[in-house]
């Protein structure tokens, strides 16, 4: 609830043209009365209210400036979470107020956690974490009403763990993070907790398994934005994208030795030249193919699919790369063109293919 008094009586007093003290005599008190009133140092009583109200044609509530807040649960979760963007501290009062309200709603609970939890780790204020621990405690058991896909069991339990973290409990949040990390959700968390703590060769495993995921989701998100910016015709952002996983890839090589990430360079390359014959860029398009073809025929030489062999990535044990994209990186190129259907960049890495081999 907020109340705008002292501003109000101003204003109105000033859209009437009247003074201080012409408004004291109206209403029978003094003009310092009045004074206080606008300052916000005193308030009138309940009767003087009405009696200005009266006397500039409106109700109390405006007044008062009175408003009053949406305190119905989905309301109420959307006001935490602004103040939880927002960053401001005045959330945790709300916080309280809500929780008081809805003491069994796992929605407030819930989103009340997670503002103790970013207020926590903001001002490293660790009543305010352990509060937001007890929150947590308390969601799980509510668990049951939750209808958010992105929240579970191990989403709550990982928040925990950095909880735990957070309070120097290192090894209370390492251990809690292995137990409920289901698919490698934790791994990259999990590495560096223990790089930090020194114990550097028992991070290693973890820290390779989560390099392999970033590679392969960068992968997966590389192809889904290309097919995004080649429908809208935006060539210009699908040729940035593929060329910053080219680059990345670039920097996983392990010396002039080739790996996986060859193969898949060789489409993204094959990608990029679709982009620039797109866009009219003919001479850069052939450039790319041939730069492509050279790669393709590096790694068709001595083709490898050993996850050890790409640079950061320790040997994984029963690990594999499978791919759908060609038997060989040189069909990669080739899947890649005829997926464009574009009759002129088919025709050119023909061009490109006969070139080569006439060289040869």
């Amino acid at each position: 609830m907020d109340m705008k008094l002292a501003e109000n009586i101003r204003t109105f007093r000033k859209v009437r043209s009247l003074t201080q003290e012409q408004l004291s005599e109206v209403l029978g008190v003094t003009a310092g009365a009045v004074y206080k009133w606008e300052a916000g140092l005193s308030v009138p009583d309940i009767q003087l209210i009405m009696e200005m109200a009266d006397f500039f044609d409106t109700s109390v509530d405006v007044l008062l400036g009175y408003e009053m807040k949406d305190n119905r649960l989905d309301a109420t979760v959307k006001r935490l979470q602004e103040y939880r963007r927002q960053k401001d501290r005045a959330g945790l009062a709300e916080a309280e107020k809500a929780l008081k309200k809805y003491p069994h709603s796992f929605r407030i609970v819930n989103e009340c956690s997670s503002l103790y939890r970013g207020y926590g780790f903001d001002s490293g204020d660790r009543d305010i974490l352990r509060r937001s621990m007890a929150l947590l405690e308390q969601s799980l058991l509510l668990l049951g009403q939750n209808t958010d896909p992105e929240i579970s069991e191990q989403i709550l339990y990982g928040r925990m763990a950095s909880i735990y973290l957070g309070l120097d409990e290192m090894e209370k949040g390492i251990e809690l993070y292995k137990k409920h990390n289901a698919g490698g959700l934790y791994d990259p968390i999990i590495g560096q907790a223990l790089a930090m703590g020194e114990r550097t060769e028992e991070a290693v495993p973890f820290l390779s398994e989560a390099m392999v995921r970033i590679v392969a989701d960068l992968i997966h998100t590389i192809i889904g934005y290309i097919n995004v910016y080649v429908t809208r015709g935006d060539f210009v952002s699908a040729q940035a994208i593929l060329r910053l996983g080219i680059d990345f890839f670039s920097g996983l090589r392990e010396g002039n030795k080739p790996n996986f990430l060859d193969k898949v360079k060789c489409g993204f390359l094959a990608a990029l030249a679709g982009s620039e014959q797109l866009a009219g860029q003919r001479d850069e398009a052939r450039a790319t193919l041939e730069r492509a073809k050279a790669l393709a025929a590096f790694f068709d030489a001595a083709p490898s699919y050993d996850e050890s062999d790409i640079r950061f990535i320790d040997r994984i044990e029963g690990a594999s790369t499978h791919d759908d994209i060609g038997a060989t990186a040189m069909e990669v190129i080739g899947n890649t063109v005829k997926s464009f259907e574009k009759e002129e960049l088919t025709a050119l890495w023909k061009s490109v293919r006969e070139q080569e081999d006439a060289h040869e």
